[in-house]
């Protein structure tokens, strides 16, 4: 019996034995959860520290009006981005690169997009190809271009497709071929597209501010703030036009003036009540689409469109045909739609009129009928209506109710980008770029000049201006260093000193000549 009692002993004490080991092996993986939770949620508290510090770096920037508060977002950006933040690494390169706030670094910034694209930024693949190509700060490489705009392109960057479009249209560096260049200008097309019509609007620049000649209707961007002070006085008079001009001034914030939907309301509610049709189809607008001053109310917004279009005004009709359309208010009624649209397209409208070709290109409450689909478009695109001549471009592009041409789909998808100011090409980066190199400068407008003939007289006259600028920058240099760092021409001579000195370059000339043939 001994034997067996000590037999039983050894097993138990082996029984122990084992289940101390799972409870060490137990304990042990527990701890190693424990530990690689905490560093997931140090490391997940870290990333939502980066993206609170980039949302806060975005939300100062975009409420910023001075320097000085756009460079407290750029703070926010570097901590950001020291966390690891990609979207605020490339805030920062960009700022590097583009000199932002006296941070120009291009060695720093090209570091910085090629850590950027071997994490698939497609921002920072498409700089990089724009580098590539200018060799700006990296090898001239065009080959090399080409890959970044591809994988930029890839990822979804708007930006290299334009320019990969571009390139293939014109040939430049690749085989030329028209059908490529039209899939990448799709693509863009397509997005911008999308987002329009997800949001359809009214066009402010369509309606003319006012009847007068002089600033609220002239080209000029910014509004004095004496002239802007008289209009307030002249509205407040009752002049009707003047307030529904200062209505959609502060509707979209144009001319220097904040976008205040309460400004906009109060002025377009004072030219209602005084008469104004226009001014009772952008109240009705402002209710269809909602506001902080006009929350959206579709009852509201059609009261104001039905006292708008009783005086036979096209916004006001227009407006109706929305509500009837997309059924927001009422019950969805093709019939009245297509009413409301066609008398506001007789009046001219060019919203309503690419509404027309809408419901004849998709067969909505009416017969598909593709010729009558091209004729609205047309009419609307001879307006700039931008999505007329986005459908205009995908006839052409599919051959639907058109010969099919690819060269005239793709003019139109430039067109329609051009209308959406989508078209950034290389040229404009090397403009926006703070580079003091003559000789790139020099460069970049030949380039120009051999892509487009139309670009030949601007560029010799800015050619002009370059080197008059080089020459006086020399001379200045030379005898007055010191005073060269605080002197600007524009401000000394006024803003129209190149055209000034090109002149009396030439008058020099033309004396010279005549002396020597004299």
């Amino acid at each position: 019996m001994k034997p067996l009692s000590l037999l039983i002993e050894i097993l138990i004490i082996l029984g122990v034995m084992i289940r101390n080991i799972e409870a060490e092996k137990h304990n042990k993986k527990q701890k190693e959860r424990n530990v690689t939770t905490q560093r997931k949620q140090a490391k997940k508290n870290f990333t939502d520290e980066g993206d609170q510090l980039f949302k806060m770096g975005i939300k100062i920037l975009q409420q910023s009006k001075s320097q000085k508060q756009k460079a407290e977002a750029y703070v926010f950006f570097a901590k950001a981005a020291n966390m690891g933040n990609l979207k605020a690494m490339e805030k920062m390169a960009d700022a590097l690169l583009f000199g932002n706030f006296g941070m120009q670094n291009i060695t720093a910034a090209i570091q910085l997009y090629e850590s950027l694209a071997k994490e698939g930024s497609y921002k920072a693949q498409n700089a990089l190809g724009f580098l590539s190509s200018y060799g700006i700060g990296m090898e001239y490489n065009q080959a090399k271009a080409l890959i970044y705009y591809t994988f930029g392109s890839a990822g979804g960057s708007m930006m290299s497709q334009m320019i990969l479009g571009y390139r293939y249209l014109s040939g430049i560096n690749v085989l030329q071929n028209c059908e490529v260049a039209l899939n990448h200008y799709k693509k863009v097309a397509d997005y911008i597209a999308d987002k329009l019509e997800k949001s359809e609007s009214i066009p402010v620049e369509k309606v003319r501010l006012t009847e007068r000649p002089e600033n609220l209707s002239s080209n000029s961007e910014i509004l004095d703030w004496d002239i802007y002070q008289y209009y307030k006085f002249l509205a407040e008079r009752g002049d009707v036009q003047i307030q529904v001009s200062l209505g959609q001034l502060h509707l979209i914030g144009r001319k220097g003036l904040d976008q205040d939907y309460y400004k906009a309301l109060y002025y377009f509610l004072k030219a209602a009540k005084a008469g104004s049709a226009n001014a009772m189809a952008f109240i009705g607008k402002m209710y269809l689409e909602g506001n902080a001053a006009a929350p959206q109310n579709n009852a509201t917004a059609f009261k104001y469109f039905s006292m708008a279009a009783s005086k036979g005004n096209a916004i006001g009709l227009h407006g109706l045909g929305l509500l009837y359309f997309y059924g927001k208010g009422v019950p969805v009624n093709y019939a009245e739609a297509l009413k409301y649209f066609q008398k506001a397209a007789e009046k001219g409208w060019p919203n309503a009129q690419f509404q027309l070709g809408f419901m004849y290109y998709s067969g909505s409450g009416v017969w598909k009928d593709y010729k009558l689909a091209f004729k609205y478009f047309y009419l609307a695109s001879q307006s700039g209506q931008p999505l007329a001549i986005y459908y205009l471009a995908e006839m052409y592009a599919t051959g639907t109710g058109v010969l099919r041409s690819c060269r005239t789909a793709v003019e139109k998808r430039l067109k329609f980008l051009k209308k959406r100011r989508c078209i950034q090409w290389h040229f404009s980066y090397g403009i926006e770029l703070p580079f003091k190199d003559i000789h790139l400068a020099r460069r970049l407008y030949d380039m120009a000049a051999q892509t487009s003939p139309d670009a030949h007289i601007p560029v010799f006259f800015a050619l002009m201006k370059l080197e008059t600028v080089h020459l006086l920058q020399d001379i200045l240099f030379f005898k007055f260093t010191m005073c060269w760092k605080w002197m600007k021409l524009d401000n000394t001579l006024g803003p129209y000193w190149d055209l000034f000195v090109i002149g009396l370059i030439v008058a020099v000339l033309i004396f010279l000549l005549r002396n020597h043939y004299g």
